[in-house]
């Protein structure tokens, strides 16, 4: 009995590889199911193999065990489908070639081989401070300015950092920055602390080796929308880029169809970083509203999100990537079929490699092709 109610939990958890959660909780464990699969699935085997040393063996639970190990490889079938074109789909979209590989089993197992990178803590503006993982090779180098996520209203410079990480390995100065939090402070205040940022890199490039022509701005959730703000609403010197991971791009929108209650307050959340509600400051939503600034001149876009995202909307990028087809800018859609909201948790899981694969691809097209 314990072996079969262990299996109908364990078929129940790799569910939520192929359905969205639909709680808070349960959105957690959707990651875990997903990007740390085998996990799982060595547990649903031992949990199999136990029922060869019982009295009774139990088919039921090893038909459910079974189901259950074919859920937890359903990312990765998918995420070896979505690698198999992705190469030539970014290809076409940047016009550039790299013969590297989007996704590895040995990557999976064993992570990423690179060397550690010390971050150095700088204040930029009053108590606003970054976190500066420096290039490991010498010379001057692009700059990239994260921003994290965290609903606006929380988390920090230090989420997350093992992409920061390997982005210096790979020869990009990573600058992880701090902004005002809501609801104390509200839009556009992060986007204008973006701006302080990067004027304070552009003021010490010399001494931190920054290539001041090349800078890319990359945002998680939250901190996509005040990325893609700060890129969009005006003429950044410099800026070449923007990265989007799953960030919501459309205010009003996301205002008129919120986020399950179980899953997040989302309109709540809205409503501590623009001021009030839709019908209060519907003025305050169009304006924070990405793809309101979308025009004929707007940086290089990529753009990255799951289709199971509770959080944000996968329609958010949907919307953003249509205006920037109407408006002819170059961009690439990352769209990973079985993947929730923060996904990339994982570095080396099967969204973590192909998301930080289309990264790297984005940044050195950017940066580097468009010079030659």
């Amino acid at each position: 009995m314990i072996r079969l109610i262990l299996m109908i939990l364990l078929l129940l958890t790799s569910l939520l590889t192929v359905i969205k959660a639909p709680t808070y909780n349960l959105w957690k464990l959707a990651i875990g199911a997903a990007e740390f699969a085998w996990v799982f699935i060595a547990i649903t085997i031992v949990v199999l193999l136990s029922g060869y040393f019982v009295q009774h063996y139990n088919t039921l639970g090893t038909i459910l065990g079974i189901l259950a190990i074919i859920l937890f490889l359903s990312p990765l079938f998918k995420a070896y489908d979505v690698a198999g074109r992705l190469p030539k789909a970014m290809d076409e979209a940047l016009g550039d070639h790299s013969d590297a590989t989007p996704l590895s089993l040995s990557v999976i197992f064993s992570g990423y081989k690179e060397a550690p990178v010390a971050f150095t803590s700088l204040p930029y503006y009053g108590n606003l401070h970054m976190d500066f993982y420096p290039a490991i090779h010498p010379g001057n180098h692009p700059c990239v300015v994260v921003v994290h996520g965290g609903s606006w209203s929380s988390g920090n410079s230090r989420d997350l950092p093992e992409l920061n990480i390997y982005l210096a390995n790979q020869g990009y100065h990573v600058a992880a920055i701090n902004y005002r939090l809501a609801p104390q402070n509200i839009c556009p205040a992060p986007v204008e602390d973006v701006y302080l940022a990067m004027d304070y890199l552009r003021a010490h490039a010399a001494e931190l080796r920054i290539d001041t022509n090349n800078f890319v701005l990359m945002g998680r959730s939250a901190g996509a929308q005040i990325a893609l703000l700060a890129a969009y609403r005006e003429h950044v010197p410099g800026l070449k880029g923007v990265v989007d991971f799953y960030g919501p791009a459309d205010m009003v929108w996301g205002y008129s169809l919120p986020a399950s209650p179980l899953v997040m307050d989302s309109r709540k959340v809205m409503e501590n970083y623009l001021g009030g509600t839709y019908s209060a400051v519907p003025d305050n939503y169009a304006a924070s509203s990405p793809v309101e600034f979308v025009h004929k001149n707007t940086v290089p876009t990529l753009l990255i999100h799951g289709e199971q995202d509770v959080l944000v909307a996968y329609e958010h990028s949907i919307r953003l990537e249509k205006k920037l087809q109407e408006n002819g800018i170059k961009h690439f859609f990352l769209s990973l079929p079985w993947a929730t909201h923060g996904f990339d948790y994982n570095l080396k899981g099967p969204g973590g490699q192909l998301s930080t694969y289309s990264v790297l691809r984005f940044l050195h097209n950017i940066c580097y092709e468009q010079q030659s």
